[in-house]
């Protein structure tokens, strides 16, 4: 079966967004005045892929504050549930999107447009669903509860192509250790940007932290 062009095309934009960095932090913005500055930190920090999450009243304002406020940053749509949201994220200009799960409609919606897609997985299943529209990169969540490392690697037998962003359960603790696995191309969470340090505007702490993470990651 020869594959569509809009799939390469994904495929190999998503390739090279993914080869900027190991880690996306998963970032929820309750207010829409924080985005600019907290996207401002991470990319001082060393992190350009931000993956903004629509879950929250504020998060399409917010990304559209950092697409047209901080070029340097990379900005994804993460909790996509539905078509709508994939549209959402293409109106706004997003470079990438997201999704905790997939849904039959979600994938054929994601696999007949351009848009950088990673879906959500967390059993074998639904890696073959995602597959099957040709999505190769994944999201396997939540990946801790799901079986964490053990599950990754019995997944790498039958599927060696598949590669894995894991998400839920990782932190600065563990996310080396997730980066080891040969299927894993990189690590999403949220312990980069801490609600504590958002609501005190602690952009220095958050820089700080996304430094220490990539220095541990790259010793």
């Amino acid at each position: 079966m020869s594959i569509a062009p809009e799939a390469t095309r994904r495929r190999d934009r998503l390739a090279e967004l993914l080869r900027l960095s190991p880690v996306i932090p998963v970032i929820t913005i309750e207010r829409a005045e924080d985005a600019v500055p907290l996207a401002r930190a991470l990319v001082a920090g060393g992190l350009r892929l931000l993956e903004i999450t629509l879950r929250t009243p504020a998060a399409r304002t917010a990304a559209e504050a950092i697409i047209a406020n901080v070029p340097d940053a990379i900005v994804g749509i993460g909790t996509v549930l539905s078509k709508r949201d994939l549209e959402l994220a293409s109106e706004i200009g997003a470079q990438f999107a997201l999704s905790p799960g997939a849904t039959q409609a979600l994938l054929e919606a994601a696999a007949a447009q351009d848009l950088p897609f990673i879906p959500g997985i967390a059993t074998s299943s639904e890696l073959m669903a995602a597959l099957a529209h040709g999505f190769d990169v994944m999201k396997f969540f939540p990946a801790v509860p799901a079986g964490g490392i053990a599950t990754l690697a019995a997944l790498s037998g039958p599927f060696p192509q598949v590669r894995f962003c894991p998400t839920g359960g990782i932190g600065e603790a563990n996310a080396r250790e997730w980066l080891a696995q040969p299927n894993v191309i990189a690590v999403g969470g949220s312990w980069l940007t801490p609600a504590a340090d958002m609501q005190a505007g602690a952009w220095n702490l958050i820089t700080e932290r996304v430094r220490r993470t990539l220095s541990q990651l790259s010793a």
